[in-house]
């Protein structure tokens, strides 16, 4: 599939030739690369990881060929996501010191072909998802896809609150994960969904503290372009309360055991005390680049302990 997508080069006389040249095929897959790059590989991968955990956590086990199946579709629709991201953005990617090297302002994939490569992946992905995995994960991973491109992706010019609506399709791989596995849903499975929403608030408002000149410069209206740094760091402290208290709902509802509590209970007071400590710091962007990094192995630790620990028998 990818090999055949055209891409080009970073001059200008290259840019107008068509987007196929026989003369070029060989070239093609030189590519490969910056069609990789297009769909967000890191994204991508931290997608996977949510996705399996809710597999696992699933009261029903799965077999290996299906769920390798599930994480195949899902993360190409990721990908399809990620890349309609970048060519709704490539304008304001161009003015962002962090984005201005990616493939579509550098001119190394074209518009039409980073349209191409996401319909590919769309179609690709959903299809695996439907006529080997189930028609719930599919629709999920539909709902997810759609709202991410044309609900949130738009919203980030117009209002901070567009992270909220970014925080539902980046909490639904769980949701995928389970169903896939189980093929229906339960208390469990939108508990994950929960515990992924709210981790994402604090998460997000990190990178866009020490990426706040980036996001002015672009037209972002992110909350520390709107509202300022303090109001930021304010709710960065007010949703890690709120995660502490989110990923404890499963102990109370009786659907995980006491391993899964020291471990949320031990890696959300840690992570509370990060994240209000950035109340007293004079050094706002590194304080936020290590709530940002000390998110990561949070979110993999909780969830992961939910798995392994979880009754699944809600």
């Amino acid at each position: 599939m990818v090999p055949t997508s055209p891409f080009a080069s970073t001059s200008a006389a290259s840019r107008d030739l068509p987007l196929i040249e026989p003369a070029r095929v060989a070239e093609l897959p030189r590519g490969l690369p910056a069609f990789i790059e297009l769909g967000k590989p890191g994204v991508a991968g931290l997608v996977i990881v949510t996705s399996l955990c809710g597999a696992l956590t699933a009261s029903q086990p799965i077999g290996l060929g299906k769920l390798l199946l599930s994480l195949i579709g899902t993360c190409a629709v990721v990908a399809a996501a990620n890349g309609m991201n970048m060519w709704m953005e490539r304008d304001a990617d161009a003015l962002m010191r962090r984005t201005r090297n990616r493939p579509l302002p550098t001119g190394r994939v074209t518009p039409r072909a980073a349209l191409l490569f996401c319909a590919a992946c769309s179609v690709v992905g959903l299809s695996l998802l439907a006529f080997c995995v189930g028609a719930l994960p599919t629709a999920l991973t539909a709902a997810a896809l759609i709202s991410y491109v044309l609900a949130y992706t738009p919203l980030k010019r117009i209002t901070p609150l567009a992270l909220f609506v970014g925080a539902i399709p980046g909490a639904i791989p769980p949701l995928i994960g389970w169903a896939s596995a189980a093929g229906s849903l339960s208390t469990l499975a939108w508990l994950e969904f929960a515990v992924l929403f709210v981790w994402q608030l604090p998460h997000s408002l990190a990178i866009a503290i020490f990426r706040r000149d980036d996001y002015a410069r672009a037209g972002m209206r992110v909350l520390p372009v709107a509202r300022g740094v303090r109001r930021t760091k304010i709710e960065i402290v007010l949703y890690s309360w709120l995660l502490v208290a989110v990923s404890l709902l499963p102990v109370g509802l009786g659907l995980t055991g006491m391993g899964y509590a020291v471990v949320a209970i031990t890696c959300g007071l840690l992570f509370l005390a990060l994240a209000t400590a950035g109340l007293s710091v004079h050094d706002d962007e590194r304080w936020a680049r290590r709530v940002f990094f000390a998110s990561l192995p949070y979110l993999v630790i909780v969830l992961g302990a939910l798995a392994v620990f979880s009754s699944a028998g809600s």
